[in-house]
């Protein structure tokens, strides 16, 4: 009888046991998602993940990047929801713009419940950039300027009134006495666009996000007025003011990271999630995330989906106040 108990246990602690056994191989594909055109935040951050999946041996053959552009992910974000939720080895880009685009019920019928949040892997800022030969040589200049004569001052940037480029110059204008409605602002698709503009003095301002302009900056075509972190970035950025110590206090993080379908299974979902734990902590990812001009921030799973909805929730009270959002 004793036996018959002692069997019976050890076999119930095997089953127990055994979800933890059966976790999901890597995927035979991997695919990562931009969603915005070629040479943007985007693209970045899906090169940044093929290039360190491969050099860290978490995939044996390497992960397609392409390119699904249209209202700063709303486009990806509902192919993936509603036609290829169940793809294992396919991950989306996202940013902050996602979020606050999300946060204004741009993404058509669905939510933030509506992906499984994956991993974040660094954070960028944003900025404000002009020519290197701009008669603007600091944000005041290009404040005061934008306050004489806003039709004097045309701002470009890769997404759409209410998105987080124009919400970072609308505050900027607001902080300056600035009626934000006043400013000329022209939309383009993805971060690249704004930047050729730029530099075809088309448009004098751009308004993005630091790790796109650092080979613009170590090239010497732009000059960076400000940049919306608490402090100085080191590197190449140094030199670079923020805001704030030109007195205008405000910060504009940029959170970078990825999503999966809604119907991707736990197992398939936690093999990811380990997969970036393992990444993010090697030396060749490190390299990989500074070259790219990107900050350490890395948050997985459960924790990242409640940052991700709290995030959410911030910048509808932020759009709010423009009148963007109910």
């Amino acid at each position: 009888m004793k036996t018959t108990i002692r069997t019976t246990l050890a076999s119930a602690l095997l089953l127990l046991a055994a979800p933890a056994t059966f976790a999901a191989e890597a995927p035979s594909r991997t695919e990562c998602i931009a969603p915005a055109k070629p040479g943007g935040g985007f693209d970045l951050t899906c090169k940044l993940l093929q290039v360190s999946l491969q050099d860290t041996q978490q995939i044996k053959t390497p992960m397609r990047v392409t390119y699904m552009p249209g209202g700063v992910g709303a486009v990806a974000y509902n192919a993936i929801v509603a036609q290829r939720p169940a793809e294992a080895g396919t991950v989306v880009a996202f940013s902050g713009g996602s979020l606050l685009n999300l946060s204004q019920g741009k993404f058509g019928r669905y939510s933030v419940e509506d992906v499984k949040w994956l991993a974040a892997v660094g954070t960028d800022y944003g900025m404000v950039a002009v020519r290197s030969d701009s008669p603007y040589k600091n944000l005041t200049e290009l404040l005061a300027a934008m306050k004489s004569d806003p039709n004097k001052v045309v701002i470009g940037a890769g997404a759409s009134i209410g998105s987080q480029d124009w919400m970072k110059t609308a505050l900027l204008a607001r902080d300056a006495g600035i009626d934000p409605r006043k400013m000329r602002y022209v939309a383009f698709e993805g971060g690249g666009e704004p930047v050729t503009a730029l530099l075809g003095n088309h448009i004098q301002v751009v308004s993005g996000d630091i790790s796109e302009m650092v080979p613009h900056i170590q090239a010497g075509k732009l000059r960076v007025l400000a940049v919306m972190s608490d402090k100085r970035l080191p590197g190449v950025l140094a030199d670079v003011p923020t805001a704030k110590e030109q007195g205008v206090d405000i910060v504009w993080p940029v959170i970078r990271g990825f999503y999966l379908g809604p119907k991707v299974t736990d197992a398939e979902y936690q093999w990811w999630e380990d997969a970036f734990k393992k990444m993010v902590q090697t030396d060749e990812f490190k390299h990989q995330r500074d070259l790219r001009g990107l900050f350490e921030f890395n948050m997985f799973g459960k924790e990242l989906d409640s940052y991700v909805k709290q995030q959410v929730i911030d910048y509808r009270e932020k759009a709010k106040s423009f009148g963007l959002a109910k």
